[in-house]
């Protein structure tokens, strides 16, 4: 997909990964750009720089992510492209509360299911279209510290995938947007304190922290050439290869980088009193 003349939406847009995507495809010449969030404010000063519609969304409800594709085809008459990005990021591991689960579920699973829900009948009307969702290099392989922010990535590539093979012979395209380490405000959107958060992070920043606007061009090529996997960090490929090819000695060496990082022994609790 090439981006001139395109409309397309981007949730969580007021600021990090979304703002630069939205910034990213109005320099390639999309036609309408709707930025989503839940910062009205932050989404409004995105669109006015790019000439978009800002709307306020809460994508970890239905009838909200409903209401903003409803509210963009009746603006536009389509949307070519469904951007679901917002996300946030905890620490914890078997100890972390059931109900922080369920409200990351919320925001990084059902808002990818319930964007697929509602774009795609317009999408075939159409003839076809395009969703891309931000998951992460740790739905490809872990996240060290975070439980919660494991599973839910995990499943919201298996999501995508399962979308593009029931969906591809109906003109709909899917891709996997999945970085390490990117210099965004996710912890600081975060209901735990960015200082327990930055530990849990640092093991995605062993191949480089990159800035949002560094991650669009990686993007836009993925887009082109309609890969699934979106890699801002190439050697996302080779680990996750690392892992399908001898899964036993991929988890004893992610046991060995945590014990390198955190001390032998250690769990994330630990490191909340550290």
């Amino acid at each position: 997909m090439d981006l001139e003349g395109r409309v397309a939406v981007v949730t969580g847009g007021a600021s990090g990964i979304g703002r630069a995507l939205v910034e990213r495809f109005h320099a390639e010449g999309a036609r309408a750009l709707v930025v989503a969030d839940r910062d009205a404010d932050g989404a409004a000063e995105v669109a006015e720089r790019v000439g978009g519609t800002a709307r306020a969304c809460d994508v970890a409800d239905e009838a909200s992510v409903a209401d903003l594709i409803a509210a963009t085809v009746a603006d536009y008459g389509s949307i070519d492209l469904m951007v679901s990005n917002a996300g946030y990021v905890t620490i914890g591991a078997l100890e972390a509360p059931d109900d922080e689960l369920r409200r990351m579920f919320d925001v990084h699973v059902m808002a990818h299911l319930w964007a697929a829900r509602y774009a795609i009948p317009h999408m075939v009307d159409a003839g076809g279209g395009y969703l891309l969702n931000t998951a992460s290099a740790a739905g490809l392989l872990t996240q060290l510290g975070s439980l919660h922010y494991s599973i839910t990535k995990h499943a919201a590539v298996s999501l995508a995938e399962f979308v593009a093979i029931t969906y591809g012979d109906r003109g709909i395209k899917v891709s996997v947007l999945c970085p390490q380490a990117v210099s965004t405000n996710i912890v600081a959107n975060s209901p735990t304190s960015g200082m327990m958060l930055d530990s849990a992070l640092s093991p995605a920043a062993v191949d480089g922290v990159l800035t949002p606007e560094e991650l669009t061009g990686t993007v836009i090529d993925g887009l082109r050439e309609e890969r699934f996997h979106i890699l801002p960090h190439p050697e996302v490929a080779e680990y996750a290869r690392r892992k399908g090819d001898d899964v036993d000695r991929w988890l004893a060496g992610m046991g060995r980088f945590q014990q390198r990082l955190f001390g032998d022994g250690e769990t994330p609790a630990d490191w909340l009193t550290s």
